[in-house]
């Protein structure tokens, strides 16, 4: 449980926070597609799915500790 609540931030607490509102503003005004949408979309940040998958957004972290060398420009006239 622990490492389930680790890798919380605030966007995946703002995207269940907006699920339960749209899944409560569809059972209030009796729009039940509404409220699945609303279940849809509260299901992503527990599943922590979002647009590609698992960090499917994120990019890969290079895990060399080589120095870069510097890059020379030569202007052309």
């Amino acid at each position: 449980m622990k490492n389930y609540l680790r890798n919380w931030n605030i966007m995946r607490v703002l995207r269940l926070a907006l699920g339960i509102f749209v899944i409560v503003q569809g059972v209030m005004d009796q729009q039940w597609i509404l409220a699945i949408l609303g279940g849809m979309f509260a299901l992503m940040p527990l599943m922590n799915v979002g647009c590609c998958g698992v960090s499917g957004c994120s990019t890969p972290i290079a895990k060399s500790n080589k120095k870069l060398e510097e890059v020379r420009y030569e202007e052309v006239r």
